[in-house]
């Protein structure tokens, strides 16, 4: 398969990427300047401009991170450095009739890890449906997501919301220059998933985010993972304190230490913070400052979020993913049981009633995905209902093979859908044998389909009624696609107003 060169001309210079399978491809585009050196823990600046041609048929770097979590193939690991505010573009090779839908991707990974050149994340399919498609990294964990600004000394300034700076930045650039790639500047949805879906979701309450997408869509967004400048603050001690340095002393240190110190100080910061039950996870956005004034849902309940057409949904059997890998969340009685604890009175005996069968393992299994995304769907869902077109789907499908292995319908298995990884061999063929497999192509198509007409019109279709306090309709996405009325009344009920005690 024989790659053709392409060039286009963006603000900062000329960058070469590559035309092969029907789409044009730009990978690890910088949008920022590298976030190194004195730029560590500072709000992103801009790239700057380069002479002659850059080349841009590779991924570089991803974001600081555990290295297991880079994985691009067998035996094939991407490498990690702080240089990695980059983006990629995926544009249809034939020219179209007019500027193109733009689908911004940001990807999941609990804000500690990920990469956007993760080869599910590749968006090829969805470009040759007709859009321009982008993808970026942003800075992770300690050094983009955890909120050390407190230590701040005269000398030494710590940024907040460092990775919502970045993605501003990156969508700022995607509004300058997408249109040489084909793309509609003023026609852009962001999407992404779990934690990608959280920031999707925050990035309505960005003040410096208007007006820099049309449309957003957030797949199982993650719940608790927003904090309060006292909470973050508690948090930033602690790091200090676990890189054995006194509060007022560790801004320099932070400049000066290694990023696997960093990693290593982060990972005991995580499992304090889970023995303690200390709400919020430590890592994630922070609201009160310039970048976000507000808890986001607050935002959206007030009417002061970006009021534009959001589709959120999360995936029948969220929890089974957490029984085998990154084991996380409450999905037995033991761990149900010392979460709800740190509720407040009453509120245990209303959840657990909401799950008869409670405390059987499938029981205690559903309840912890409720707990860690489909509550956030509920409570996202009613809050921008109130003042923007809101659509919600759960989504069904799951072919034997993952049935089979006691997955079924679990977290991130809707984007096999969205990205055509059934249709793309490897493995959507591992996936899926015979009627399984025709069935994963319909959902699969169904299911861009729908994105694809939520990209264009802000209508992801027809028959997909508008989510209201009436009566909550859900989108099940499945082999025969439905729409039912509040489908969990009880569960959904049972978790209004639920937070962990501070």
């Amino acid at each position: 398969m024989h790659n053709h060169p392409v060039q286009v001309s963006v603000d900062t210079g000329i960058v070469e990427g590559f035309a092969r399978d029907g789409v044009r491809r730009w990978r690890s585009i910088p949008y920022a300047q590298p976030p190194v050196g004195p730029l560590r823990f500072r709000a992103p600046r801009p790239a700057q401009p380069w002479s002659g041609v850059r080349h841009c048929h590779g991924f570089a770097n991803c974001a600081p991170q555990e290295r297991m979590y880079t994985i691009l193939g067998p035996g094939r690991f991407q490498r990690a450095d702080e240089d990695c505010l980059t983006l990629n573009v995926v544009a249809p090779e034939e020219p179209a009739q007019g500027p193109l839908p733009v689908m911004v991707f940001i990807h999941g990974g609990g804000y500690i890890l990920g990469s956007s050149a993760t080869p599910i994340y590749d968006g090829a399919a969805l470009a040759r449906r007709g859009c321009v498609y982008v993808s970026m990294n942003y800075r992770l964990g300690v050094l983009g997501c955890l909120d050390l600004s407190s230590l701040s000394t005269s000398q030494d300034t710590l940024d907040s919301n460092l990775f919502l700076r970045d993605l501003v930045l990156a969508l700022q650039w995607v509004r300058r220059n997408v249109s040489a790639f084909g793309g509609d500047p003023d026609n852009v949805t962001i999407f992404g998933e779990s934690a990608g879906a959280h920031i999707v979701s925050t990035l309505l309450a960005v003040p410096a985010a208007e007006g820099l997408f049309a449309r957003a869509i957030a797949e199982s967004p993650a719940a608790g993972m927003v904090r309060g400048p006292e909470m973050a603050a508690e948090f930033a001690n602690r790091f200090a304190t676990l890189l054995g340095v006194r509060p007022s002393d560790a801004a320099r240190t932070l400049l000066r230490v290694s990023p696997a110190e960093l990693l290593a100080a982060q990972d005991r910061l995580i499992a304090q913070g889970a023995q303690e039950m200390l709400g919020a996870f430590p890592i994630g956005p922070v609201y009160g400052d310039d970048v976000l004034p507000l808890d986001p849902v607050e935002a959206m309940r007030r009417g002061a979020a970006n009021r534009v057409p959001l589709i959120v949904g999360s995936n029948a059997e969220e929890g089974r993913l957490f029984t085998r890998f990154l084991k996380m969340l409450p999905t037995n009685e033991t761990m149900v049981e010392s979460v709800l604890a740190n509720a407040g009175p009453g509120v245990r005996d209303r959840i657990v009633a909401a799950y008869p069968d409670y405390p059987t393992r499938a029981a205690c299994i559903r309840l912890g995905g409720d707990f860690a995304f489909t509550s956030a769907v509920w409570e996202i869902a009613e809050a921008h209902s109130r003042h923007a077109p809101t659509y919600v789907y759960r989504y069904d499908f799951a072919p034997r093979a993952l049935r089979w292995a006691g997955l079924g319908a679990t977290h991130a298995t809707e984007l096999f859908a969205v990205f055509d990884i059934y249709r793309s061999g490897g493995l959507g063929f591992l996936l899926t044998a015979g009627a399984d497999r025709r069935a994963a192509l319909e959902v699969s198509g169904h299911v861009q389909r729908r994105w694809g007409a939520f990209s264009r019109t802000g209508v992801p279709g027809d028959d997909w009624p508008l989510y209201t306090e009436a009566d909550r309709a859900v989108m099940v996405l499945d082999r025969k696609p439905r729409v039912e009325y509040d489908p969990a009344l009880e569960r959904r009920v049972a978790w209004q107003g639920f937070t962990l005690a501070r």
